[in-house]
């Protein structure tokens, strides 16, 4: 039993568990090239114009009446997370940001196609948090971290009483500590039915940016900031925004040894997280003042297509199993995930604005209500 527990590639250093998610990544490891520049090219239509500001793209961009009825058939949602941060002289201070909305637009695109459109929310936070060693670099602008999280847990909270209560943050930056805290300070402040993840895009999808991995135009070097991986991806999405002529290469400093503390994806699997300290390099203001840590002259746009593809199957993959298990206006039982009876839940659970429909914002708190 146990050796069907994995799903082994042609590098020792890679494999899949034999789940239905594992099947998915390896689905896309063994795809073709011709494969890989199909699902890019036609069914995600990646690159495209950005759909920030093109109407029926994004919730807020939709006529009402119309997002009514796209919601009705599927009410997950995704929320692009990124920030405004020094990304070097050859990529725009809002790389992360338009990384996250371009890949998501590609989904939404795929998944019309397809009867069932996800729909996107416009993004949070054009700013974000950051670690302290992105401090002082000019182009980085740090939100305070209550600022952030009170940011999302009102966007989610807002966007639940509006009937979208399946909630995807997709994060495209160095602050997971504080979308993970919004979560669970949103789920005991309120105790709301309803599911709610955080997709760390880029890790969940590392086997695909592991460097020197044996598939055709893999990355050469690991993934860490403004490098090949970041440059590679704006080179496949946005490469208009990208002037390879003001790129350049640099290695920081160092204080302690590089087997410590994995980088931006930890596909080394080394004992920390790379948030999880600081002292062991300089910080970016000194160490790398370029805004830039890796390689960027590396980056191709073919390189980014095969993580690109990785994020979107697995991400259309959740979407259907959420709408399985749960469709349209369905959540998971009120006495399964919170301390409120289903009798209590029933007429927030309506249609809003439907008869006999309450605002969520009218439900008396229970529990260690904390925050505003």
């Amino acid at each position: 039993m146990e050796q069907n527990k994995w799903l082994f590639t042609e590098n020792p250093a890679i494999m899949f568990e034999n789940t239905s998610v594992g099947r998915i990544k390896k689905a896309v490891w063994d795809m073709s090239e011709d494969e890989v520049n199909r699902w890019i090219s036609e069914d995600l239509e990646i690159p495209s114009p950005s759909e920030f500001g093109k109407t029926g793209c994004y919730i807020q961009n939709t006529p009402r009446h119309i997002q009514n009825e796209k919601r009705c058939k599927n009410d997950v949602v995704l929320v692009p997370i990124g920030c405004s941060e020094n990304h070097g002289d050859h990529c725009p201070t809002g790389h992360d940001t338009f990384q996250c909305m371009m890949l998501l637009e590609g989904l939404r695109r795929y998944t019309a196609k397809q009867g069932c459109e996800v729909n996107l929310a416009f993004p949070p936070l054009l700013y974000g948090g950051h670690p302290y060693h992105h401090i002082g670099m000019p182009g980085t602008i740090i939100l305070p971290q209550e600022a952030l999280m009170e940011t999302i847990i009102a966007a989610m909270l807002g966007l639940w009483d509006d009937g979208y209560r399946k909630i995807i943050l997709i994060n495209n930056h160095g602050h997971l500590w504080n979308l993970v805290l919004s979560i669970q300070e949103f789920c005991k402040r309120y105790q709301l039915p309803g599911i709610y993840q955080v997709f760390d895009w880029h890790r969940a999808t590392r086997e695909f940016f592991y460097p020197n991995n044996g598939k055709p135009h893999s990355m050469e070097t690991s993934f860490v900031h403004a490098d090949e991986s970041e440059t590679s991806l704006g080179l496949l999405m946005f490469p208009e925004m990208i002037k390879m002529e003001y790129a350049v290469d640099t290695k920081g400093t160092r204080y302690l040894s590089e087997g410590w503390f994995d980088t931006s994806v930890e596909d080394f699997r080394r004992p920390h997280r790379w948030d999880e300290g600081e002292g062991h390099a300089a910080i970016e203001f000194f160490g790398t003042p370029e805004g830039v840590v890796g390689s960027p002259t590396l980056a191709t746009a073919d390189k980014a297509k095969r993580p690109i593809a990785a994020i979107t199957k697995l991400l259309a993959g959740l979407i259907s199993e959420i709408l399985e298990k749960y469709p349209a206006g369905k959540v998971p039982p009120c006495e399964g995930m919170t301390f409120r009876s289903e009798a209590e839940m029933a007429p927030y659970l309506k249609e809003p604005q439907s008869k006999g429909w309450k605002s969520v914002y009218s439900l008396p708190r229970i529990g260690p209500v904390e925050g505003l």
